[in-house]
């Protein structure tokens, strides 16, 4: 009996050591997993990158939009200043929307406390037209007509300016990184100058140079560098002679992920790459948003970028194109600039920086149908059927319309690259069965009622509006501009615009209402009188039309 007992303690030992080695090993094994899930799951930087070139947030609202960034586990902010930084050296620059250089501190300052860093984004290649646009530095073009790009043969002076520039928006920030842009440098090798040494040496090589020297002033202030990879992956043959600690942003819109590229021809291996999707990008315009293309862009490029272990992710958001229409005087003297798009402020955006923000939280790709739904219920309140209402406006294509028929705006982008995948519109629409599609969107979208976060709700239902009132405009334009247009008609287009300038106002005030204090009522009224600009200009005509028909 005494043994049979002896036995039987004995096996409950084994057993128990058997169960905590066990045990032991399930949570090893759970560590592990979660390590590795660490490791994958938590891009190093979080960021987000807000563009002040057209669209300059109130400080307030910058205030509120960190806050909720933070909230939402980003760690890091692009800062895109442009003319709104408060140079001191050189005051000629800043424009008249420009922060005070006590608001840029306290606004890091508190971005500080929210465990947020702030990268100040310099450009000093291309888009540096709110630079070049003024007299004092218009020398440095690269082309005389155009004040986008700086000739980087200009060497000394160049220096001389970003030396200062650079100099002066590191001592404001407190970040390690400056973002020194570098995208889109389409005039590379225009000039004279340029040309001869891009048949000697190659356009890398131009490119190159020009972006060491800009590298070593912010290397010189014990910073890392920080540039756009589009030139670069387009013409890769110098990338090694770049700095070793360099970080190139890969920013992908929806294409293929070798578009500008393969990044296995870049011979630096030391380079550190992170990625950039966006919310609001080209063609998006204020009547004009694809968010079936950016939900697609989160869907599939935070995976990407994961799979391809970039340290990081910065989500973009352009309040423009970053190109300018301009009004010369003689000797192409800059007078005045114009966007050649404004884009709907970053106000109406919630739902695309919410998912991203989920995006980076999960290891498997976000489902944005059934991140919408639920973001319509639980953020709105909505009924299932009013989700999915919503759901529907969101995953419908939003297009250019171009002579009365809706043009597939990625066509247009992709025009002469090999390796894009362009997207072919399965039918194309004249503008009258694009209208009476978005009039039903637009008919689903009143019958909400949201019960949380109405103000949020009502930019996008505002946003469906200046989709439906750009329609209806274009319906106009499709008349005045057909065959048929003899004059004749002149009265009876005279009225629809009429009718459409009435309904202009009533959505303008609408927009100024949502978007006060978000940004400048100055601002905010300019955005206002260019949505009518063309139409003003045809009721003009049909006024003399109709005047002189008597």
């Amino acid at each position: 009996m005494i043994k049979f007992e002896y036995i039987i303690s004995s096996l409950r030992v084994r057993l128990r050591f058997i169960s905590l080695l066990f045990m032991l090993l399930v949570v090893f094994q759970i560590s592990s997993q979660n390590s590795s899930i660490s490791s994958i799951h938590n891009f190093k930087v979080r960021g987000f990158h807000i563009d002040l070139r057209t669209q300059v947030m109130t400080l307030p609202a910058l205030k509120a939009f960190a806050k909720e960034l933070s909230e939402f586990g980003i760690n890091t902010i692009v800062m895109e200043w442009e003319a709104t930084f408060p140079y001191k050296n050189n005051a000629t620059i800043a424009n008249k929307f420009s922060y005070s250089r006590h608001d840029v501190k306290e606004f890091i300052d508190y971005c500080g406390t929210l465990g947020i860093d702030v990268i100040p984004l310099q450009q000093c290649f291309g888009h540096v037209d709110y630079i070049l646009q003024h007299d004092r530095y218009a020398h440095l073009r690269e082309d005389t007509k155009d004040p986008s790009q700086v000739c980087p043969l200009k060497t000394d002076d160049n220096i001389a300016l970003f030396t200062d520039l650079i100099t002066d928006i590191s001592a404001m920030h407190n970040s390690k990184y400056i973002h020194l842009g570098g995208d889109e440098t389409r005039l590379l090798g225009h000039c004279n100058d340029c040309k001869s040494k891009v048949q000697a040496s190659g356009k890398s090589k131009l490119f190159v140079d020009y972006l060491k020297e800009m590298c070593k002033i912010v290397i010189s202030l014990g910073k890392t560098p920080v540039i756009w990879a589009d030139i670069i992956l387009k013409y890769p043959e110098s990338a090694s002679e770049l700095p070793k600690n360099v970080v190139f942003v890969d920013w992908n819109y929806g294409w293929s992920v070798d578009f500008f590229g393969k990044k296995e021809k870049i011979s630096n291996s030391d380079i550190v790459f992170w990625g950039a999707p966006s919310i609001r990008s080209s063609p998006d315009n204020i009547y004009l948003t694809q968010w079936k293309k950016h939900f697609s862009n989160i869907n599939e490029f935070i995976p990407f970028a994961r799979k391809s272990e970039y340290e990081g992710v910065i989500m973009t958001s352009w309040s423009t194109s970053g190109q300018y229409s301009f009004i010369y005087d003689e000797l192409w003297e800059v007078q005045k600039g114009y966007p050649i798009r404004n884009v709907y402020p970053l106000s109406g955006f919630r739902i695309l920086v919410a998912a991203y923000a989920e995006s980076l939280k999960q290891l498997t790709p976000l489902n944005p149908d059934s991140f919408i739904l639920s973001y319509g219920t639980t953020r709105f309140g909505l009924t299932v059927n009013e989700s999915n209402s919503l759901l529907e406006l969101l995953k419908t294509p939003q297009e250019l319309i171009k002579n009365g028929k809706e043009e597939s705006t990625d066509k247009a982008l992709f025009a002469g690259h090999e390796n894009a995948t362009i997207r072919i519109l399965e039918k194309e629409r004249d503008v009258y069965e694009v209208k009476n599609a978005f009039v039903n969107l637009q008919s689903k979208m009143n019958s909400i009622q949201p019960k949380f976060n109405k103000t949020e709700f009502e930019h996008l239902r505002l946003m469906l509006d200046l989709r439906v009132y750009y329609l209806e405009k274009k319906c106009l334009e499709a008349e005045f501009q057909s065959q048929s247009f003899d004059g004749k008609n002149a009265i009876i287009l005279l009225q629809q615009t009429d009718k459409l300038i009435a309904k202009s106002k009533i959505i303008t005030k609408r927009f100024v209402t949502l978007n006060k204090g978000y940004l400048p009522n100055i601002e905010l009224l300019e955005i206002t009188k260019l949505m009518d600009e063309k139409l003003m200009v045809i009721r003009s005509v049909l006024k003399r039309k109709v005047e002189t028909a008597f």
